[in-house]
């Protein structure tokens, strides 16, 4: 925990800021260390713009233990009333989700807004999920809400989760990682249980980055070994939440308290995907009566990418304009190492969402050239 306490938005009383069990590693390797999520994070080691870049090239290693890593489950494993109940509270057909294979999916309010994005894997006793790190414990208080009190809600809270990610992601991990079968058996969205340096590890062929790449969930306390091992491949650095936030923009991939929210919808944010095909027509979920009605009718507003000229970058919460009049809101933006200007990720009405519709970004009392973008940015690169 924090030697200093930070105070809460009233000033009243002190908030601690809890440390991961990397948080000495990092120090050690020179990140520079800020609150994120109420954790200790580095936002950077070398800089952004150079560990983005490596990213895109090599092979980052991120950490992302302040995610929230949740087991359901029963006493008698997966059973046809856990699945159920697990429906009725996600939009997602479970009976299409195989062993080992994670998937995208929402947790959403009655009213059918965003209350945050999540990964559900079904493992052979359970089902295996990773949540935001800044919603974990109203995601989870929301499940045991949603969930029959004889389904388990596990916090797997003394695990670890790393992200490698980069296209020489694959053969760095290969060196290491021993199993029933080789790592070349994953392909994307798909996982199963390895050893990295003799310590048991579920690792996953995702991220959230747009590149190749692998997330990888082990003990705690083996963290700093497994964590040295794959840093010591010539492929592979430490990076920081700096260039993993402009990897995911320039992916065309929102975050989750910047651009989702309660106030967005599946619609909205353009994640019709995150709905499976069999529940936009039964629905039975929390907000289905709106989210179906949506799919069917449309929204008033659709989230965008845009290019912006010069190198001004624009920021969440700038106003879009169109013809002078305001449009929408940027959500994400920032300056594009790999295309080398400015992107942005925003909320506009659907009217003006065609490919190279003409906008105007005010920014610091300057008004920025911008044009829609089709997304992601730059391609995703993952291996399927």
């Amino acid at each position: 925990m924090s030697e200093y306490p930070v105070t809460d938005e009233d000033g009243l009383e002190p908030i601690e800021i809890l440390t991961l069990p990397l948080d000495a590693w990092h120090r050690g390797k020179g990140g520079r260390m800020v609150e994120f999520a109420g954790y200790h994070m580095p936002v950077q080691y070398e800089g952004i713009m150079a560990e983005h870049l490596w990213t895109r090239e090599n092979a980052g290693l991120f950490d992302v233990s302040h995610m929230g890593q949740v087991y359901v489950s029963s006493e008698e494993g997966i059973t046809p009333a856990v699945e159920a109940a697990l429906e009725a509270a996600l939009p997602i057909d479970l009976a299409t989700l195989k062993i080992g294979a994670p998937r995208y999916s929402l947790l959403l309010d009655e009213e059918g807004g965003i209350l945050d994005d999540l990964m559900v894997t079904r493992w052979k006793t359970g089902f295996y999920l990773v949540v935001n790190g800044a919603t974990k414990w109203d995601d989870i208080g929301t499940l045991r809400e949603l969930l029959p009190d004889d389904v388990t809600i596990n916090h797997l809270e003394d695990n670890t989760l790393l992200a490698l990610q980069g296209p020489k992601a694959f053969a760095a991990l290969e060196r290491h990682a021993k199993g029933e079968y080789p790592l070349s058996a994953l392909t994307f969205m798909k996982g199963g249980q390895f050893t990295l340096g003799g310590v048991d590890a579920w690792i996953s062929r995702s991220g959230y980055t747009g590149e190749d790449g692998f997330e990888i969930a082990i003990p705690g306390e083996s963290a700093a070994m497994v964590a040295d091992l794959l840093c010591g491949e010539p492929e592979v650095k430490p990076i920081g939440l700096g260039a993993r936030d402009s990897l995911r923009l320039e992916a065309g991939l929102p975050l989750y308290g910047h651009d989702l929210s309660p106030e967005t919808s599946v619609i909205d944010a353009d994640l019709k995907f995150a709905v499976n095909k069999r529940r936009r027509t039964e629905g039975g979920f929390p907000g289905s009566d709106r989210v179906l009605k949506d799919f069917a009718e449309g929204t008033p507003r659709r989230r965008i990418g845009l290019v912006i000229e010069g190198r001004m970058a624009a920021r969440e919460g700038a106003k879009v304009f169109n013809d002078g009049q305001e449009v929408g809101v940027v959500t994400s933006g920032g300056f594009s190492p790999s295309l080398q200007q400015p992107i942005a990720m925003a909320y506009v009405d659907t009217a003006l969402t065609a490919e190279g519709t003409a906008l105007t970004i005010e920014m610091r009392g300057k008004q920025l050239q911008a044009k829609v973008a089709a997304m992601p940015f730059v391609p995703h690169r993952y291996h399927r």
